[in-house]
């Protein structure tokens, strides 16, 4: 039997509940990761597609370079930021003028255009300077400040004459051994790796300094003390210094280098020998009553 109202129909046809779809999405929206992608996630995805597809243009991305760089450069170039000048210190003029040649700059320069630390490698690879510290000072100046290495000996090398430090390094080409006859002399190869042994048998030698020529280096292992009137004395490799104290010791008891000895060998300390002049050499054999063979 059908139903004689017309409502009846209607109300079994809408269902007050929600469909799936909607379901679905009310729950979804309740989760937080959900809303804060919605909220955040989407309109910066389109602020970041937005800018990327406006900055993809090579024109736009050109006048915003030449634009930045125009903007940098009007402010690394006021007069607050230029260095005008250049001071060094703590460097002969010799070694003036060679850091002035070396350095890559060309002032006035932007402070921001300057390598400090490229600059301070460039001066420090002169062979005069042991120490340099670089700075940019108040006022526009660039300080450069030295520690100049100090010659102490001569080198007479397969190169030439060099002046060394005590360290043994070098500080400059020398032209003639006369330019510096304060300094001692010494020569060999190798000498210039043994600077102070070579330094402190010329301090051994200072009773008879006046005489000294300099040391030689042989077989880099050992030192001749070379000195005038063609005499030289022969040291060993191990406790040279003490050795030389011997031959002065000698010296002083026997007047032995006023003798005609030309070597002096204490290469082995416990037997000495000495190598005499042939004019002596002959003398002696004719006073022994040897006759002399002039050839």
């Amino acid at each position: 039997m059908r139903s004689l109202n017309p409502l009846s129909k209607k109300h079994a046809n809408s269902d007050p509940a929600p469909s799936r779809w909607s379901y679905r999405m009310e729950r979804l929206w309740l989760t937080p990761s959900f809303r804060k992608i919605v909220r955040v996630g989407m309109p910066s995805f389109l602020v970041v597609a937005s800018l990327g597809l406006y900055f993809s243009d090579v024109k736009r991305q050109q006048a915003i370079t030449d634009k930045y760089t125009e903007i940098r450069r009007s402010v690394e170039e006021r007069p607050e930021f230029m260095v005008k000048l250049m001071a060094i210190d703590g460097a002969s003029a010799g070694l003036n003028s060679a850091i002035r040649e070396v350095m890559p700059v060309d002032l006035p320069l932007s402070s921001f255009d300057l390598d400090l630390e490229a600059m301070r490698k460039q001066v420090e690879s002169l062979d005069a300077v042991k120490r340099v510290d670089v700075r940019v000072r108040a006022g526009g100046l660039l300080q450069i400040n030295v520690e100049e290495r100090v010659p102490a000996i001569v080198w007479r090398g397969s190169d030439g004459l060099e002046l060394l430090d005590v360290g043994g390094h070098r500080v400059s080409a020398l032209q003639s051994r006369a330019a510096r006859p304060d300094l001692p002399l010494i020569a060999g190869e190798g000498a210039n790796t043994a600077v102070a042994e070579a330094l402190a048998l010329l301090e051994t030698a200072a009773p008879i300094r006046d005489r000294v020529i300099g040391v030689v280096r042989i077989s880099e292992r050992r030192w001749d003390l070379v000195l005038d009137r063609a005499q030289r004395i022969m040291l060993p490799p191990k406790q040279p210094e003490l050795a030389l104290d011997r031959v002065l010791a000698l010296n002083e008891a026997q007047d032995l280098l006023k003798r005609d000895v030309t070597h002096i060998d204490i290469r082995n300390p416990d037997r000495p020998t000495l190598r005499m002049t042939s004019d002596a050499l002959a003398s002696m054999r004719e006073m022994q009553g040897i006759k002399v063979n002039n050839n």
